[in-house]
Parts: C-alpha cells; structure tokens; sequence
C-alpha cells in the first residue's frame, strides 16, 4: 500500500499545484466560470483520492470546501474575498496534510481545526441555504458519461444540414468534450468544398439519456454512422485525470481505440472513488490486420535524481565519444572512421533528447510569485498585478530551481519599495493598481528574464549619495547612471528608508547577483525615476554540456561557446599589431577587438598567422583573437574548484579526448574585464 500512497503523494501534489494557480486566476477574474469548474473539479478528485487513501482529514476538508464551490457553481452564492483567501490556506494546509495525514503535530492539528471552523461558519452564513441541502449536493450524482462518434455522410450539407449545430445541441443536454478527426480530408487538389470530411469522438455526461441523445440525429439518422455507448455511471469530466487523457487523445491523429477507452476509464477510476460502468464495447469497424495496439500511456513520471544520473551518463558517453573520435583520426581505418562517425551521431542526438527532458517551463514556478504578490499585496495595503509573458519558456530543471529565491527577492523589492500605494499613485496621475510585469524569451543559447514594475523607479542621485557615505566611492568620482545601479548589487547596500518584514536590510540584491553568477549568468538594472524599473536576468539554457569552438593560444586551449560565434577571419599578426584603438578592418568594416595573448600576459613569440574570432557582445560584433582554431567541439562542463571559484574569465572546464583540459571562456564577462581604459572602442 505505501507504493499506492506514494502515487497518490505525486497526484495530490499536482493537483493541489493546479488548484492554487486556479485560485489566483479567481482573485484576478472573480467571473472567471472555468477557473470555478476547474475548481470544483479538483476538490471532486481530491476528496474522492484522499478518502480512498486513507487522508480523512483533507477528505473531510475538500468535502466542506466542495459544497462551498458547489454553492458558487450553481450561483447561490458570489465568491468572496474571504472564501479565496480561506481556500489559498487551505491549499497550504493540504501540502502539510501529505506530510502528517493523521495530524500527529500540533500545528498541522491547530491550524486544520481552525480552518475547518472557518469553512463550516461560511457554509452556515450562506442564509436560506438548509443544512439538509449540503449532503444533497455531495451526494447528488453528475449524470452518465457517454462516448458518441459521429461520423456525417460526405453529401450531408446537401440538405442543409451543418453537423456544429448538432454537437452544440449536445452541449446543451451536459457537460460535453468533442474531438475532431481530420484524417478524411484529402489534398487540395481533390478537395471539393461541398463535401463534409471532418468526424467527431464526443464525451457528453448527462442525465437525459441515451433517448435524448439519438434525438439530436434524429433527421441524419440515413445519413451519418453514428456510436452511441455509456461508458461511466458518473461524469468522467469533473475528473482531471480524464480531462488530461481527452486533451492527450485530441493531438492524436487516429480515432480512439476501443481497449485504449477501457484503459484510460479503468485507470481514471483506480485513482477515484466513482464506479464503473463496465460496458464498453468495441467500435464496429474494420481495423487493418497491421495495425498495433494504440499506447495510451503519453508520459510517465520520472525521479528527478534518474534523470541527474541520466544526464550525467550522457555527459560521460560525450567525454568518452571525443576519445573514439580522436582515436579513429590516429588510425587510419575507413571501418573505424565510421564507427566513430556514427557514435558521434547518436551521442549528438541522445544528448539533444536527455536536454529536452530535462527542461522544464518557466511556468511552473510562476504560481509562488502570483501568490508572494496576491499575499503581500494585501499585507502591504496596495493593489498590485502580476503580468506573466513567454512562461512557456523552457529552462534546466536545476536552473529553473536556483532562480526561484532571486526571483523572488527581486519581486518582493517590487512590491515593498518600487510600487507606490494607491494614493500615492493617483497623485502622480497613474492607475490606482500597480502593475508587474514578468516576462521570458530566448536569445541564443540564453534565456532572457525581465521583472519589469511602474512605481517610483531609482533616483541615481541618491544612491550616489548613499555610496559616498558609506566610502564606497570618491565624491569626485564621475559614475554614468549604469555604474550607479550596479552599487546597488554591493553587500550590504540599500537605498531603503525603513527597515521592513518584507525588505530594506541590504542583503538581497548581492544575493541575488552571487547565485546568478553561480548559474555563469548575469544581472542588469535599469530604472527611470517615476516611470519604474526594470531588471533583467540573463542565464543558460543548461549548465552541463554545450557545443563550442575549440581555440588554442600559446599552449592552452579554450572553448568559446558556439551560440555566440558570428564568424572567424585569418589574419597575420602584422594586422592585429599595428592596428590604432584595438579597430581591424574585416569583410569592409571596422571591428574592435581584444588581444587575448597581451591581456593573459602571455611573453612567447605569436604566430605569423592568427585568428580572429567574431563573437556577438549584446547588439555589437567583438573579434577575440587567438592562435588557432580547431574546430568545434562538445564540452562537458566540469567546475574548476573553490580555488579558482573568484575569478569571472572562466565558466568551467572540459576534458578533451586525449585527456588534457580546455577552459571555457565566459565571452561577456570577458569583454566586459577588458573594455576599461585600455580599450575604450570595445565595447563603446
């Protein structure tokens, strides 16, 4: 049993995930009549999960909170205020709950008893409403679930027929999910616009009746084939996990198969307490003697340390497949050039599919930062937004986990001193409610992150002023705006006026850069007084492999990252010594440069002939020079050590097929170390 409670652990998990972000979807759009089905729906499985599971007491709990939703579904009552914010502590009250089902702790005891007091005082406040009813509403049944395929004639519109109005006549008798199949329709050449292509695989729950349902064929009876099976004594789309596999079974191209069906209700109702029908019957139809049994299992869950071990095994079979491949060009053996050829191929796309799996959207941690603004919103008395753009951004899972503390961090200086209170607000002539806007995008092998408010902005005078007083500048140091709100990333430093809960101590922004910096990204704030700010996270998709150039200067070899090569030139070293301002001319323009051999203090002779690596720096082209280019090269990426945990130049280290090390070069940080006053054209 402890593998069941295991599973359903992970179940309750995401539904409560999905339930929290429906709530904050309510606070935002109160009308908002899906997010309160898609409510109700949740509590329906949960309750039926838990009871089944033996977690009586979050049982007991979404059964009461239920007829609350039950009461806003059916309009007898409005959703308040009060009823969101009772539900969101709720939801916290359920992850602990999974942790102490039997409520053995004091606190998890304490705060269940109260907030059960607190939704049995709303049930009892809901006025004409008798207490008789309540047990009426968890008892009622939500009708029969029925599977309809709907299959019209090519020549049905001849008679006036249009088969969307007979699935919206099916609407109208239930809860009801229709799939469209296309695999009739032809190419264009052999289309003809009259004809009718397209059928439907349709799941209706009503409490009408088959009778109710033939009646809506009743006149395409002649001109239809036309499936009518009951399938579930309940109504299988109040259940997520149904929901879930109906949305699975809509990107397929091919109808549903009949053992798929049973497969899908079987496993609906091993995780619930409703009941089988148990008469679903085989579609008679001609299948092909080929064709396979239809795999309904889409996805799987997956232990996040398999898929470390995974990626890590990955990461050894590159190191290793760099050896074959250094091996076979040693040995001149066409039948070993082959082999290697083809194991470099499979590595490639192995890795490719190990990133993807583990690469998770931006989304899934957005929920915590709706709630940090709804809570603290409220906590702080004004009425703030949050605006999520590109959140289907994918990143490395372990990425995603080490950017949700600068993030919040981030959101909570936001909340407590970028955004102004309402009166404020009105008084400079802006909308009473604040807005944050939190939006994501890829740039390259990059993903870019930008927290973007509408308050009162930076004033870079005053954080002059504060730098001077705490030494941290000379008062006749002339800083542009740029190097000012980098202060604002020094320990200790903060322009607060007060010390608050929530900020003001000076010890989140250097965080905030310490851990970006730790994912080989970087942190930029720009901020106009009154108009806002805006500060922008940039890091890498993934911090274990990626595919770059490899480089030689001297007797050291480096990795460039590939993504943000432009192009590289052959140039003699006459060129790039007797060049004015670090500026060399290449394809008719002027490029500025960095000099690598003079800024690593490297003294042995350079070669007649060098090259010049064009990288992109932000929107501008740099050249990076070096000795040579051997071409390009899957680094897995090895930290270098605590030792050398201080300097920027250097992101990582990667061990090369003979066994020697090649440095990673962190290109932006590098441009950015030598862009001071010794090449000023660099970067300007």
């Amino acid at each position: 049993m402890d593998q069941f409670t295991k599973i359903f652990a992970e179940e309750a998990h995401d539904l409560i995930a999905n339930l929290e972000k429906a709530l904050l979807t309510l606070n935002q759009q109160p009308d908002n009549q899906q997010s309160v089905e898609q409510v109700f729906r949740i509590m329906h499985t949960l309750k039926g999960n838990s009871s089944m599971f033996g977690f009586e007491a979050m049982g007991q709990l979404t059964h009461h909170l239920e007829t609350l939703y039950e009461f806003v579904r059916s309009g007898q009552s409005a959703l308040t205020p009060a009823l969101l914010t009772i539900t969101l502590s709720s939801v916290d009250h359920f992850r602990n709950l999974l942790n102490d089902p039997a409520l053995q702790h004091a606190t998890t005891l304490d705060q269940h008893t109260q907030l059960l007091g607190q939704v049995e005082s709303l049930i009892r406040e809901k006025g004409q409403i008798k207490t008789t009813a309540i047990d009426d509403l968890n008892n009622k049944t939500d009708g029969v679930t029925y599977y309809i395929k709907f299959r019209p004639a090519a020549d049905i519109f001849s008679n006036g027929t249009n088969p969307l109005y007979l699935l919206d006549e099916l609407c109208h008798l239930g809860n009801c999910r229709a799939i469209p199949r296309m695999a009739r329709v032809p190419d264009l050449e052999s289309l003809e616009p009259a004809s009718c292509y397209t059928n439907w695989e349709v799941f209706l729950a009503t409490d009408k009746g088959e009778e109710a349902i033939r009646d809506v064929f009743i006149f395409v009876e002649d001109r239809c084939e036309l499936i009518i099976q009951k399938i579930a004594d309940t109504d299988l789309l109040l259940m997520s996990a149904f929901i879930e596999q109906v949305k699975e079974w809509g990107t397929a191209e091919d109808e549903i198969a009949p053992e798929a069906l049973q497969s899908a209700i079987v496993s609906v109702f091993h995780s619930s307490s409703a009941q089988v029908s148990g008469n679903v019957k085989n579609n008679n139809e001609a299948r092909g003697a080929g064709q396979t049994k239809e795999n309904t299992t889409s996805s799987i869950r997956v232990a996040a340390d398999k898929l470390d071990t995974l990626l890590n095994l990955v990461s050894e079979l590159v190191t290793t497949q760099a050896r074959l491949s250094l091996f076979a060009e040693e040995h001149s053996s066409p039948e070993l050039a082959a082999i290697a050829e083809n194991v470099e191929k499979i590595s490639r796309q192995l890795r490719d599919n190990t990133f993807s799996i583990c690469l998770l959207p931006l989304e899934t941690i957005i929920v915590r930062f709706q709630r940090l603004v709804r809570d603290l919103s409220v906590e702080l008395g004004k009425e703030i937004v949050l605006i999520t753009e590109g959140t289907e951004t994918e990143l490395d899972k372990t990425v995603i986990e080490s950017l949700a503390d600068p993030l919040l961090h981030i959101l909570r200086n936001s909340l407590d001193h970028g955004i102004e209170d309402a009166n404020t607000r009105l008084q400079k002539g802006k909308p009473r409610q604040g807005k944050i806007l939190l939006k994501a995008f890829y740039s390259g092998a990059h993903v870019h992150i930008q927290i973007q408010d509408d308050g009162a902005g930076i004033n870079p005078a005053k954080i002059r002023e504060k730098a001077i007083s705490k030494g941290l500048i000379h008062p006749e140091a002339n800083l542009s705006d740029k190097e000012l709100f980098d202060l604002i990333f020094l320990p200790g430093f903060s322009t607060a006026a007060k010390i608050t809960d929530v900020s003001g101590r000076g010890v989140g922004m250097d965080v905030v850069r310490r851990k970006i910096s730790d994912l080989r990204g970087e942190v930029e704030l720009q901020s106009r007084v009154d108009k806002g700010t805006a500060i922008t996270i940039k890091v890498p998709l993934t911090l274990s492999i990626l595919d770059g150039l490899l480089v030689r200067i001297d007797h050291t070899r480096y990795v460039i990252p590939l993504s943000v090569v432009d192009k590289c030139f052959e140039v003699t070293h006459h060129q790039l010594s007797n060049t004015f301002n670090n500026l060399i001319v290449l394809d008719g323009e002027q490029v500025p440069f960095c000099y690598l051999r003079n800024e690593f203090n490297l003294t042995s002779e350079a070669p007649p002939i060098e090259q010049v690596v064009v990288i992109r720096y932000e929107d501008k082209r740099v050249g990076l020079s070096v000795d040579v280019i051997e071409g390009e090269y899957q680094a897995v990426l090895k930290p270098l050590g605590k030792l050398y945990r201080q300097q920027e130049l250097i992101s990582g280290a990667t061990i090369l097929g003979d066994g020697s090390i090649a440095l990673v070069m962190d290109t932006n940080k590098l441009i950015k170390q030598y862009s001071g006053s010794a090449n000023p054209s660099l970067i300007s």
